[in-house]
């Protein structure tokens, strides 16, 4: 799936070298993908652990498709999803939820990386490329982690 996200990179050796020495690396967002950005806390309440390893199996078994990756030091999960979600510009929102389109660059992990070690890593590995998740299983995702928690959905 790497060549895929290569697609995506001004430089393909430069993008190569920093998943080798980083193990990730920056792309702009809103080409061939758009992700959110959503807290830990409420994935975590969505899954009702926060196991990593349950969380992980959660989201595969919750989401029929697409890709997430944790950030570990951030404490964020990011979804990747296709550029033109018509929800994302709609005015629908969630506290504390960002979508992150053009203008915005995301350090992506490894493809490789499916372990919860280093800084991130695939918990929803991409199974095909261009694989994005569905905007409205990650709505139901977050009306429910909203819910658990107490906070009102917008």
């Amino acid at each position: 799936m790497s060549h895929w996200f290569l697609a995506a990179a001004d430089d393909g050796a430069a993008v190569r070298d920093q998943w080798t020495k980083v193990g990730a690396a920056l792309f702009e967002c809103g080409g061939l993908f758009s992700a959110l950005r959503i807290p830990a806390d409420l994935v975590e309440a969505a899954a009702g652990t926060d196991d990593l390893d349950m969380v992980g199996a959660f989201l595969r078994t919750f989401l029929t498709g697409g890709a997430v990756f944790v950030d570990l030091h951030s404490r964020n999960f990011y979804a990747l999803v296709p550029p033109s979600t018509a929800w994302m510009r709609s005015g629908w929102r969630h506290p504390r939820v960002e979508c992150l389109g053009r203008n915005h660059y995301l350090g992506i992990p490894e493809m490789k990386r499916t372990e919860p070690r280093g800084r991130s890593y695939w918990c929803v590995p991409m199974d095909a490329p261009g694989d994005l998740c569905y905007p409205d299983e990650l709505e139901e995702l977050l009306r429910l982690g909203h819910a658990r928690i107490g906070e009102n959905a917008g």
